[in-house]
């Protein structure tokens, strides 16, 4: 069960990351980013009634530290995707998110098998290849000031998924309360002091609305994968699978066409996913 709302969490995940993209084209970024955050939080609480549980403070720290390491990361993504770089910040970004619950899971105990060990470090490649739109050659010729940040970027984003691990498999979804508070106030904050605009128009607002509805079922989705005993180290790196939904999307609605390390990324991916759910 923990491997299906992982997949599940991946597939909304980057769902409404290419709706928020798409979003983004229409209006402010950082109002795209906090509107729907804000949307994703009142879903939430709708859910609580029959979807949450009891918490300790500690369950609502964890939370909290949980929505500002994937806040941070997402402020320095779009800093580092508005220097135009988005060739090398995505691939380098994606597969250092899913390397880091991989790793943290594994120091913490975490013991899998070959065949799924195997699987895991294929998923690591899938994600490069598929979030390579601009080949790997770009990669190749890629400058440590344009890595430095993707780095950054990518290890807050797989520190959000390690610390929503951290809360008890009795709390439900009331953690990502804290979570999704914490990182629509650090947003907010920056968006100001930059004095970036947090207005959204009418013409994306069905985008942000839904972008920020499947945010959050994405995040819940995790959570409920962790607390059903699922190891980090599996959950982490097939919920990191996301770029594969937003990289099909994008070639089915905006009819992109596929490099061929995405192609490859894509059949990497699904061999990835055999291998985890096989049994030991």
């Amino acid at each position: 069960m923990a491997v299906v709302l992982a997949l599940a969490s991946a597939v909304v995940y980057g769902a409404s990351d290419f709706l928020g993209g798409l979003a983004s084209r229409r209006t402010s970024v950082f109002g795209v980013v906090a509107t729907s955050q804000i949307i994703g939080w009142l879903a939430l609480l709708a859910l609580l009634p029959w979807l949450g549980g009891p918490v300790t403070a500690a369950d609502l720290a964890w939370g909290a530290a949980s929505g500002l390491a994937g806040a941070a990361g997402l402020v320095v993504f779009f800093r580092t995707l508005a220097r135009g770089v988005m060739s090398v910040v995505a691939p380098v970004t994606a597969v250092t998110a899913a390397a880091v619950p991989v790793l943290v899971g594994l120091l913490g105990g975490d013991t899998i098998g070959t065949t799924a060990a195997l699987g895991i470090a294929l998923a690591l490649v899938a994600v490069v290849l598929v979030s390579a739109e601009s080949g790997l050659s770009a990669l190749r010729a890629a400058r440590p000031a344009a890595l430095a940040p993707a780095l950054l970027a990518g290890s807050m984003f797989g520190l959000f998924f390690v610390l929503l691990d951290r809360t008890s498999a009795d709390a439900g979804l009331t953690p990502l309360v804290t979570a999704r508070l914490a990182s629509v106030g650090l947003v907010v904050v920056i968006a100001l002091a930059g004095r970036q605009p947090l207005r959204v128009t009418r013409a994306a607002l069905p985008l942000v609305a839904v972008s920020g509805v499947g945010d959050m079922t994405a995040n819940a989705l995790f959570l409920l994968a962790t607390q059903a005993d699922g190891q980090l180290a599996i959950t982490g790196v097939l919920a990191s699978l996301y770029p594969v939904s937003t990289v099909v999307l994008a070639q089915i609605v905006l009819r992109e066409r596929l490099v061929g390390a995405q192609v490859a990324g894509l059949l990497a991916a699904a061999t990835a996913v055999v291998l985890i759910t096989l049994p030991a």
